[in-house]
């Protein structure tokens, strides 16, 4: 989990984990219900209408291009802007303009080809409200942490390394708590999705609460590494306030179950733990998506890293990020799939100007801070 993201710690198979005690402290039973409902008869004639108007106009695209266009058989092109651009399903790669991968992408949404956009996240959305993420070379979280005096850097959010000696992750979780940073443009975006009606779900590898804080909805939001909003035994799973966890870690104490004298932790996921409940909306979201949106993560972590391979084929799939990461690094890629790299706060602003909302959300973002100063 980068930064105070999630965008390392998950285990293989969480289904056949989770446990009695992490059911009662992340269960939501609407939430549940929801995720266990299948398409239906409606929903499968209205996925195929949907696969083949998103099918056309992709193809529609590619068939605009591909006369005034150099082609590079079998090889990513890249231009001097930094985009690499996927072209035909047949495994040929074709160069665009910088902005091609964005204006494609744009243009469906403006058609209203993207009625059910799911976002997924991670840690490289935080970096410009100051949060470093995890892996960058020299200035990622992994890349200093000699002060923690651990062994290897996930070692810091092993659990059971955690039993042992819970002190360099408390030391840390000093600087991840929310409250000291602010969410920046990225974040707003996302809240214009759902503020459009378009958003269908945010999953964030994230545990620093900037999703909640710009205003996205807690139904339309998956922290599937979890948060610092509660707290629990880690031996136990007794369920301990949060706030007095907050004030013993500030203070450099470490807090203590009231039922067996174990370390209690926030209810941020670590290696060798259960996934939120919440997690498990995928099997239900991401076949309904009609537009695939990942940025600023590395998907390293399983299985937060494969969910991206479980929407529909035709659905498109546009990565924001610095580097190109898991599938978006393979040849040849999906016909719907887009890269938009550099910096990714430049690259949103872009898109969103595309779309011509940036207007709004520059007020939205002066309205939320404003009250936030209050």
């Amino acid at each position: 989990m980068n930064r105070c993201s999630w965008d390392k710690m998950v285990p293989q198979s969480p289904v056949t984990r989770m446990t009695r005690s992490s059911r009662t402290r992340h269960s939501d039973p609407a939430e549940t219900q929801d995720a266990g409902r299948g398409p239906g008869s409606y929903g499968k004639r209205r996925r195929k209408q949907t696969d083949s108007a998103l099918a056309q106009d992709l193809r529609h695209m590619s068939e605009s291009r591909r006369g005034s266009l150099p082609t590079s058989k079998g090889k990513l092109s890249k231009s001097s802007g930094g985009l690499l651009q996927a072209g035909q399903s047949s495994g040929s790669r074709s160069a665009s303009s910088p902005r091609g991968a964005l204006a494609s992408v744009a243009r469906l949404v403006k058609l209203g080809r993207c009625q059910n956009v799911v976002v997924v996240a991670g840690a490289g959305i935080s970096t410009a409200s100051g949060i470093p993420d995890f892996r960058t070379p020299g200035t990622g979280l992994y890349a200093n942490l000699e002060k923690y005096d651990v062994p290897y850097p996930e070692a810091i959010f092993n659990i059971d390394y955690f039993s042992n000696n819970p002190q360099p992750f408390f030391s840390l979780a000093k600087a991840l708590y929310p409250g000291s940073h602010r969410p920046n443009y990225i974040h707003y975006f996302v809240r214009m999705l759902h503020h459009k009606g378009l958003l269908l779900r945010m999953y964030t590898q994230n545990i620093d609460g900037l999703e909640k804080l710009c205003g996205i909805p807690d139904d339309k939001l998956v922290e599937a590494h979890g948060g610092f909003a509660t707290a629990a035994c880690h031996l136990c799973y007794t369920v301990f306030p949060a706030e007095e966890a907050k004030r013993a870690i500030m203070n450099d104490s470490i807090p203590v179950c009231t039922f067996c004298a174990a370390t209690v932790k926030p209810d941020v996921v670590f290696f060798g733990e259960d996934l939120p409940q919440k997690y498990f909306l995928h099997t239900a979201d991401f076949p309904k998506a009609d537009l695939l949106i990942v940025m600023g993560t590395s998907l390293q972590i399983e299985p937060f890293a494969s969910l991206v391979n479980t929407v529909r084929s035709t659905v498109p799939r546009l990565l924001l990020n610095r580097h190109a990461v898991g599938p978006f690094e393979k040849a040849p890629p999906r016909r719907g799939d887009r890269m938009e790299l550099g910096d990714l706060e430049v690259s949103v602003r872009r898109f969103a100007e595309m779309l011509g909302w940036n207007d709004e959300i520059e007020e939205l973002m002066r309205s939320q801070e404003t009250q936030a100063q209050m």
